[in-house]
């Protein structure tokens, strides 16, 4: 019997994705989704599926636990729910009271130690699905321009340190991995709605981390933003550096 991967699957077409990918890979494909969340079409995608309310942890390690999983990865947004969809147990509300004040990035890094905490070992949802993620260098037909080069050095680090993407009119957008995220649950992703909102606010350029940015409708969303002269490039810090060097060059 092949190893079953347990999804737990929020919402867009992430979780799909990733059971579609996991399935070619051979292995059995084990959903726990959400009430209000999850396309209810991904369960014509897997062996085994069960839907809970958001809050519910214990149902969701018994769950997986009577599947036999062993490897779990998160996949999908879960925006923040109103009070009435939530319906915490108790293992789920001594998480929240621990997390009082504290943002999104503690909430998933405290549900991960507990997962951990159970056994459960943790994998990147893009491990199995890693023709998402976006690959180095210039995407589109056009490279950045000298002036969007100069324009990516003076905000490239500046974007690791805020964790935000740079906004205004005209501009090049930098979205980047913050330093704290967990690269096995959060992930940050564009796609063909990303590209479409940017050209319509007329920025010029989007420039993301290679290998730690999820793409989707790359196909689409690329063949938009050469319709529109848009640049999209995916870089690592030594492709930054030599961006760098281009610049001054030029």
């Amino acid at each position: 019997m092949s190893e079953s991967i347990g999804i737990i699957a929020g919402s867009g077409q992430f979780p799909r994705l990733v059971a579609e990918d996991a399935k070619a890979a051979g292995y059995g494909v084990v959903v726990c989704a959400f009430h209000g969340f999850t396309d209810p079409g991904l369960e014509a995608l897997a062996d085994a599926y069960t839907t809970v309310y958001l809050g519910q942890f214990d149902k969701v390690i018994d769950y997986f636990r009577k599947h036999g999983v062993r490897r779990l990865c998160m996949a999908g947004a879960i925006n923040k729910p109103r009070a009435l969809d939530l319906r915490p147990d108790f293992r789920a509300a001594r998480i929240l009271f621990s997390l009082r004040g504290k943002g999104d990035d503690a909430l998933l890094r405290a549900i991960m130690a507990d997962l951990e905490k159970e056994g459960f070992t943790l994998i990147q949802a893009a491990e199995l699905s890693t023709s998402l993620l976006c690959p180095e260098g210039v995407l589109t037909r056009r490279g950045p321009s000298a002036e969007e080069i100069a324009e990516i050095d003076y905000g490239w680090p500046i974007a690791e340190a805020l964790g935000r993407e740079l906004r205004g009119e005209g501009c090049v957008a930098i979205k980047r991995f913050k330093p704290k995220q967990d690269e096995r649950v959060d992930l940050p992703s564009i796609g063909l709605q990303t590209v479409r909102l940017l050209i319509e606010q007329h920025y010029r350029c989007l420039a993301v981390d290679a290998g730690k940015t999820l793409f989707f409708d790359r196909a689409e969303a690329l063949a938009l933003a050469d319709k529109h002269n848009f640049c999209i490039v995916a870089l690592t810090e030594d492709s930054f550096g030599k961006l760098r060097l281009q610049a001054k060059a030029d």
